[in-house]
């Protein structure tokens, strides 16, 4: 990448950081309470949750560990995007929905140990550690992968040195995160997320444009 390709992309980038923390100031100050603060006030509309939903959930793997997966095994690279799809589906159709009732039926519940505690009525507080203790383990892994995807993009586009890289990446997203809360997280995910849709469609495009076809997509899919 030319030096001028470079100052653009570097120039690209601040905006987006910018507009990221601009989203966390705006959901800051439309925020006064717990519940605003974690779960924006259970006002978040259904195409914004779908957005941030999906964001979150996809991110760094979905544009970068699943199309390296697929480079390395082939077409059995499908049935991951088949369980996904399933699987957030069969989620959205038969938890989602009755999962918003019961939270709020339950004594307000805006977290899910808390909700688990006050669904059950579990006065010994186990429920509550212990899903607590599942949601930080594995949601630990699930950040880390997210940072590190972060930090390869910043390191491959850039050529930031790695550790600095995950910093600043880390430093952007609990920012905002501190800021606004939820609302400044489904606010941010909803531009991550149309980025993202866009870059699945454009991608594809241009790949193919680049090695001629769909046909000679297919022979070299083939041979490899």
């Amino acid at each position: 990448m030319n030096e001028q390709n470079v100052f653009v992309v570097g120039v690209t980038f601040v905006v987006y950081l910018v507009m990221m923390l601009w989203l966390g100031l705006v959901a800051y100050k439309r925020t006064s309470n717990l519940s605003d603060y974690i779960l924006g006030g259970r006002s978040i509309g259904p195409t914004t949750a779908a957005l941030s939903a999906g964001a979150s959930d996809m991110s760094g793997w979905l544009l970068l560990g699943l199309p390296g997966y697929a480079l390395a095994a082939g077409f059995e690279a499908t049935w991951i995007a088949v369980g996904l799809l399933a699987g957030t589906w069969l989620n959205w159709l038969f938890v989602a929905q009755r999962l918003r009732v019961y939270s709020h039926t339950a004594n307000d519940s805006v977290t899910m140990p808390s909700y688990f505690e006050n669904r059950f009525n579990d006065k010994s507080r186990a429920l509550r550690v212990v899903s607590a203790l599942i949601i930080l383990t594995f949601f630990l892994f699930y950040t880390s992968s997210g940072l590190v995807a972060s930090g390869k993009l910043f390191e491959t586009v850039f050529g930031f040195d790695y550790q600095i890289a995950v910093v600043v990446g880390t430093l952007a997203v609990v920012s905002y995160t501190l800021f606004g809360g939820f609302l400044a997280v489904a606010w941010t995910d909803v531009v991550q997320g149309l980025l993202m849709a866009a870059a699945l469609v454009l991608v594809p495009v241009f790949a193919l444009n680049a090695v001629g076809g769909v046909d000679a997509a297919h022979l070299a899919i083939q041979a490899k």
